[in-house]
């Protein structure tokens, strides 16, 4: 650890670098992305996955859409920014950092639209190389912050993979381990396999690991009894979208893991930078839920295990009502107790004062749905 997840190779004309984390962990490969066209498909097929990591792959898509564009004809090239863009947003519905650096890309465009076309595209791949490195920061200060909730004896609980593999390369629920495992702390970890797709199981297992921290795999059903007899004290999981009233959308099953720590007493925390908040949707009712392939269902990894003609539904995300959640700890600090006042009060102490390329402040001005 870190993992390098996402980087860009060469200049321009370059390539997108990424780990596809549908092969892990039985394989570690990296994948070079020379076209949108393929960025688009590794967002959606989740060769690369979770929502920071999203982002920066997005922003990198756009630049690779528009890099091999002819001549210094500046509105065609705007156009082509915008079809790109367009093209991108359709990929995954859910994670709201793929709209934030898109909004972001669209708006460093926007700065530059004066410039010949070639200093535009090397200002957007200067743009997308720095959501990538505060994105590192950023993952870092969650660490930080959130390594105070972990004491020696903890026993945690996480679901899915919000790991270096979900972001630049370090991490946010994870980040909370990562941080409190340098700074000598004894603990275990208990990681939720995640059905269907097993990001649990494949990816935040392998990460714990990789790292030396002490974790146990365990079904996505067993969570209930290992709070119950295992000592679970700790949640936290990381998010794709946080409504204005802290309503947190994360990959299925997260929903039923806060209701069984609020069963059992034990604190739920969210893990995410404050460019997963979109404070223009009023709560969890309104965040867009994906649904995928019922193949992965019928026939996860290849393996038949439903009939053919069985219905399924297969929705890969679910809403976290706030009342739920104990605290999302941000690279800001912990917003304790989220609801919609405190989230407000929250983003006016310290998002307000972030400097006007950061995703605070491209969330709270600008951000826009799909």
């Amino acid at each position: 650890m870190p993992v390098a997840t996402i980087d860009w190779k060469g200049d321009l004309p370059g390539k997108a670098v990424l780990i596809d984390q549908t092969l892990l962990p039985t394989q570690f490969v990296h994948l070079e992305l020379a076209t949108a066209e393929q960025m688009w498909e590794a967002i959606k097929v989740l060769r690369v996955r979770g929502a920071p990591a999203i982002g920066i792959a997005a922003a990198y898509g756009l630049v690779l859409g528009v890099q091999e564009f002819r001549g210094d004809d500046r509105a065609k090239f705007a156009a082509e920014i915008a079809r790109v863009d367009h093209y991108l947003r359709t990929s995954r519905p859910t994670a709201v950092n793929l709209f934030w650096a898109l909004d972001r890309m669209r708006r460093r465009h926007a700065a530059e639209e004066k410039q010949p076309v070639d200093a535009q595209k090397r200002a957007l791949l200067q743009e997308a190389r720095a959501i990538q490195d505060e994105d590192k920061k950023i993952c870092r200060a969650i660490g930080k912050h959130g390594s105070r909730l972990v004491s020696d004896g903890t026993v945690a609980l996480t679901h899915c993979n919000a790991g270096g593999l979900a972001t630049a390369d370090y991490g946010t629920a994870l980040a909370v381990f990562f941080a409190a495992h340098e700074q000598g702390k004894r603990f275990r970890v208990f990681a939720d396999e995640t059905r269907p797709l097993l990001q649990g199981a494949r990816l935040t297992a392998w990460e714990l690991d990789q790292a030396g921290i002490d974790a146990t795999l365990i079904c996505d059903d067993m969570a209930a009894v290992a709070m119950r007899d295992q000592g679970v004290s700790l949640v936290v999981v990381g998010a794709d979208r946080i409504a204005a009233n802290g309503d947190t959308a994360n990959k299925i099953g997260t929903y039923g893991v806060a209701t069984l720590a609020k069963a059992h007493g034990v604190p739920f925390y969210v893990a995410a930078p404050i460019s997963t908040f979109d404070l223009k949707i009023r709560d969890g009712k309104q965040i867009p839920i994906e649904e995928r392939d019922p193949a992965e269902v019928r026939a996860g990894f290849g393996r038949v295990t439903a009939p053919e003609r069985v219905k399924v539904w297969n929705p890969a995300f679910d809403v976290t009502p706030h009342e739920l959640i104990a605290g999302i700890v941000t690279e800001h600090g912990i917003l304790e107790r989220p609801d919609a006042k405190r989230v407000a009060d929250f983003f006016a102490q310290h998002v307000s004062k972030t400097p006007r390329s950061a995703p605070g402040e491209a969330v709270r001005n600008d951000h826009r749905t799909q």
